[in-house]
């Protein structure tokens, strides 16, 4: 059976990122809702577990939450910021909210762990966070601190569990990915034998024979994810896919262009190209928070999918980069 890590989404920005790197290390990565039952993560038979970062506060009444059960599943687990926090205070740990926000690249001093293996004694790393873990759960001792932060990092060891308020998956983390492997191959004891030539081949024929001659439509941002998704599913069912790309006007310099010629010239696909700049930036128009405008371009960019998808007539499925067989 393959070797698989589990992500549990809390709506970070980084959580594609997030699974992108666990693949780089050779791992199988899937992203789940953070309400995925015991049961069906269990079915999934993970070597280990990631909780996401996200923007919602562990103390709020609505911010999402999951089954403490998880702790005692014997499965390694991962949290990375908001999933730092949230394991500390299920585990009955305290944590706070700061007098100041610690965002941007902040230098880390970490003490010797497994997690911590070959990286050296002070790494620089990207924090984004308002509370933070001011007292350890049980079991737990810290790994990782910064002159602002005293648990930048902690573990509990005989359990398997792991925390970081930094993100690890990110660039202007400074042996990020280091990490993220450690946990993988040191913790979860991977072995890392998954490959994505031989994931291209097995998904492609798992479309085929889902789809059939069905109908897909695929939401194309020109974003790496949703891009690969839709050449995958283009090879396994050709013309029958169909990709509405919504041009927001935030993408890169010439960017749109090139994305509408890559797919127009290169595969055999029903293309439909919105341009839909001025409504997205008149939306924008005199938002400064950057979650906020994060929100906002989501759900714009659902309506615009929306209006375009009801021209087109009845469709069998609906593609996403996070839903593939």
């Amino acid at each position: 059976m393959e070797e698989k890590i589990i992500i549990l989404d809390f709506g970070g920005q980084y959580n594609q990122l997030i699974a992108r790197r666990v693949r780089e290390c050779n791992v199988y990565s899937e992203i789940l809702p953070y309400n995925t039952t015991i049961d069906k993560i269990k079915e999934k038979n993970p070597k280990g577990i990631i909780f996401t970062g996200g923007p919602a506060s562990v103390f709020d009444e609505n911010s999402p939450k999951l089954d403490r059960k998880i702790f005692e599943m014997g499965i390694p687990i991962l949290g990375i910021c908001y999933g730092m926090q949230l394991t500390a205070y299920l585990l009955n740990g305290n944590v706070e909210t700061a007098e100041k926000r610690e965002y941007g690249t902040i230098n880390v001093k970490f003490e010797k762990s497994k997690i911590f293996e070959e990286i050296g004694d002070y790494n620089d790393c990207l924090m984004s966070h308002t509370c933070y873990v001011s007292k350890l759960p049980d079991g737990f001792r810290t790994i990782a601190s910064t002159s602002s932060c005293p648990v930048a990092a902690m573990e509990n060891e005989e359990k398997k569990i792991y925390g970081l308020q930094f993100h690890p998956e990110v660039n202007h983390t400074k042996n990020g990915t280091k990490i993220i492997k450690n946990f993988l191959y040191n913790i979860c004891e991977c072995t890392g034998t998954w490959r994505m030539d031989s994931f291209a081949k097995n998904t492609i024929d798992a479309i085929k024979t889902k789809v059939g001659d069905g109908k897909v439509l695929c939401a194309l941002s020109g974003g790496v994810d949703s891009s690969v998704v839709a050449a995958l599913i283009n090879k396994a069912i050709g013309k029958n896919l169909t990709c509405i790309f919504v041009d927001h006007g935030l993408l890169r310099k010439n960017e749109a262009d090139e994305v509408e010629e890559v797919f127009t010239k290169n595969f055999d696909v029903n293309f439909i190209k919105v341009d839909a700049k001025d409504r997205f930036l008149s939306k924008l128009s005199g938002i400064d928070d950057p979650e906020r405008k994060r929100k906002i371009i989501g759900e714009e960019f659902i309506r615009v999918f929306e209006e375009e998808s009801k021209k087109i007539g009845k469709v069998d499925y609906l593609a996403q980069r996070n839903n593939l067989p």
